[in-house]
């Protein structure tokens, strides 16, 4: 059994991460809005990372003989106006997501869970990942946003991208 804290706070990650595929799911369609099916194709693929990141905590919780309790999802408040507002919305939220997968961690090493820490250790590597991709999706647009023919091949660059499913075994 883990400990009850422990799974308390991965019960709530499982919210949270269905959350932030909700959250790309509507910068996904800010850029679609925009013309900017790239961008779009982009965080739409971020949100099938993020709704796999839930299911890997729910399979863990699972897979440990512990209870999955699904909490309500709100509905993203973020207010979306200029091009830059989702990368920027993005990478907070991804700083966000990296301390409360570091809470987590926490808490399982404080009670000796090597278990847990083991299986977190894929998301904080993870994190560290989505942080520099955010980072660099904001200083392309930097760079490119403003001139036409730039965004519009950045947008092509973004529209590129496809979905790899998390090779994380539990």
């Amino acid at each position: 059994m883990l400990n009850e804290k422990v799974v308390e706070l991965l019960n709530d990650q499982i919210v949270k991460e269905l959350y932030s595929a909700y959250l790309y799911l509507d910068f996904s369609n800010f850029y679609s809005e925009k013309g900017l099916d790239g961008f779009a194709n982009w965080y739409r693929i971020q949100a099938q990372e993020e709704r796999d990141h839930a299911l890997l905590f729910y399979d863990y919780l699972h897979n440990n003989s512990e209870k999955v309790t699904l909490g309500a999802i709100d509905a993203p408040s973020v207010k979306l106006d200029a091009l830059m507002d989702p990368l920027k919305e993005g990478l907070k939220h991804e700083e966000y997501v990296t301390d409360l997968i570091h809470t987590i961690y926490a808490a399982a090493k404080d009670v000796n869970d090597f278990r847990t820490m083991q299986f977190l250790d894929w998301f904080v590597k993870e994190q560290g990942e989505e942080e520099k991709n955010a980072n660099d999706l904001i200083t392309k647009m930097e760079l490119f946003g403003g001139d036409p023919k730039s965004l519009y091949m950045l947008d092509q660059e973004l529209g590129a991208r496809v979905y790899a499913a998390p090779s994380l075994v539990l």
